[in-house]
């Protein structure tokens, strides 16, 4: 049973840190791109960041480049984000998920396995 597990969320005032984690199970965690999604009220989903199978890509939607890292640790198989600078616009939720074609994608139809989410709020 696959199983994708996001920690780390909380409430920060703007300006502040915060790193996400998500751990996976019961897959092929190494061969998986990964990417992180996120979903405000009454809003699509979007997505934020993604990271190829060997850690060696990344991308991220405009708004947060330059604030948010993501990256990856196969021993653990996990993928974390970063998340340094925060504003308020950057209140969701916060998913994690796994494309096992490897590339990672900006489409959230295209992932295989998704997470729970944990709730991010920022405030002003």
């Amino acid at each position: 049973q696959v199983q994708l597990v996001e920690s780390g969320g909380g409430l920060v005032q703007a300006g502040g840190s915060l790193r996400l984690s998500c751990a996976a199970s019961g897959l092929t965690f190494m061969i998986y791109g990964m990417g992180w999604f996120r979903q405000a009220p009454g809003k699509e989903r979007e997505f934020v960041a993604i990271i190829n199978w060997t850690g060696g890509s990344t991308y991220y939607t405009d708004s947060v480049k330059g604030r948010f890292t993501i990256s990856r640790d196969r021993a653990k198989n996990t993928v974390y984000l970063q998340m340094n600078s925060l504003k308020p616009e950057d209140t969701a939720v916060y998913y994690c998920a796994a494309d096992r074609r490897g590339a990672g994608r900006t489409t959230s139809s295209e992932y295989d396995y998704w997470g729970q989410g944990t709730q991010v709020t920022v405030s002003s």
